[in-house]
């Protein structure tokens, strides 16, 4: 049996949310799988940069937790999100990966739950995963047990708006800048700060969201690496933004925006972007109300 898998983007943190909190969003990796021909597979964009094969290790995941070893075969790889940009592409990799392992393995897909822990295990958080299976606006976290998510809010009444510079950013690098202790007040900034982000995702209320969305935690310090962040957020508040914040590691900024406001903003985007010399595109998906998808296809010949 042929079939498709098909995983979102996502965009980790929003702001004050670290580690935890994730949007899904409608540019997805999309991989036909076809057990009945030879294993060939097409050069997808998580290969890029020299790093790890984040399909290939997903398939292997599921074979080992399912204990069913898996033939390989066919695999044509449709890669729609930016690479190292902090729109989750390793997450939707390990979690397309995850699917067609089971898929291969048994027949079936893998529960939502243990889907979500698998990949947590993975990646070592489980935001973006979350994300990518689940679909929305979703909250995480590692238990002892290992990790617990759910959906916050289905859809919004915002339109994400990104701006994704050109240049590419690593998530150990960003990773690398944050300091290993916080100030209690700005650590209590953040807790309350979520908790109202949280209500305001649930509730569309866009007054919560313009002041939820800051942090104190992370993006202060990846500012440093990423200095348009500030300026794209302060000009795309200015047109009408409700909130903005730095798309997980970078250097990818994400806005949220009411759907009459978002030509102005990304023409403020724009214009900001070329004062600061830096080159990028402004984009404006959907919010995925999905997440993975796996669904039958036709076979091909060989």
């Amino acid at each position: 049996m042929s079939f498709e898998v098909r995983a979102p983007a996502s965009s980790a943190n929003l702001g004050p949310g670290f580690d935890s909190l994730a949007i899904a969003l409608a540019v997805h990796l999309t991989i036909r799988v076809d057990p009945a021909l030879p294993p060939t597979r097409s050069r997808s964009a998580t290969d890029l940069f020299g790093g790890d094969d984040l399909v290939e290790i997903g398939i292997k995941h599921a074979a080992r937790h399912l204990g069913i070893p898996i033939e390989p075969c066919a695999l044509q790889m449709d890669a729609q999100i930016p690479v190292a940009r902090g729109l989750g592409s390793s997450a939707a990799a390990l979690v397309a990966g995850l699917q067609i392992g089971s898929m291969l393995a048994t027949g079936t897909a893998l529960a939502t739950d243990d889907l979500i822990d698998l990949g947590g295990s993975i990646e070592g958080h489980a935001d973006n995963i979350a994300a990518a299976v689940l679909g929305g606006v979703t909250a995480a976290i590692a238990t002892g047990d290992g990790f617990l998510a759910a959906q916050i809010a289905e859809e919004l009444p915002w339109q994400p708006v990104l701006f994704v510079p050109e240049s590419a950013a690593f998530t150990h690098v960003a990773r690398g800048v944050l300091p290993k202790r916080v100030p209690l007040s700005d650590a209590s900034a953040n807790v309350g700060r979520t908790a109202l982000l949280v209500k305001a995702m649930r509730d569309g209320d866009a007054e919560l969201v313009s002041e939820a969305m800051d942090d104190r935690l992370h993006q202060p310090y990846r500012a440093r690496l990423f200095p348009h962040l500030a300026p794209v957020i302060d000009t795309a508040r200015r047109a009408g933004a409700v909130g903005g914040c730095l798309s997980g590691a970078g250097p990818t900024v994400l806005l949220l925006v009411a759907d009459e406001r978002v030509a102005g903003v990304a023409e403020s985007i724009k214009a900001t972007a070329t004062e600061l010399d830096v080159p990028g595109a402004v984009l404006a998906p959907a919010l995925d109300r999905a997440g993975v998808q796996v669904v039958q296809a036709p076979p091909q010949s060989a």
